[in-house]
């Protein structure tokens, strides 16, 4: 692939980052970690499970892979619900 006549690559394309991903034993441990971090003003966002994670639940919560992040994360879902796993990944 390239050549001569390529057109160059996109400057704008988005490097993969390293990011935290929580999964959930269930959708309703998910959507209510959701609500809790939303309602804690925790960063980060819902997605489906990356292929890299096995879990029953389809759904993930990913956040930034800072430590201050993974804190508020926790603290926000404490006694109310469990992730099954925290995984580091290039997202």
């Amino acid at each position: 692939m390239g050549g001569a006549g390529a057109p160059p690559l996109r400057s704008d394309a988005r490097a993969p980052q390293r990011r935290l991903v929580a999964s959930f034993a269930s959708t309703f441990d998910a959507l209510e970690a959701e609500r809790l971090c939303r309602a804690a003003s925790v960063p980060g966002r819902i997605i489906p499970l990356p292929a890299q994670i096995r879990a029953d639940c389809g759904l993930a919560w990913v956040l930034p892979a800072e430590d201050a992040a993974r804190q508020a994360f926790l603290a926000a879902l404490a006694g109310r619900v469990q992730p099954v796993a925290l995984t580091e990944l290039a997202l």
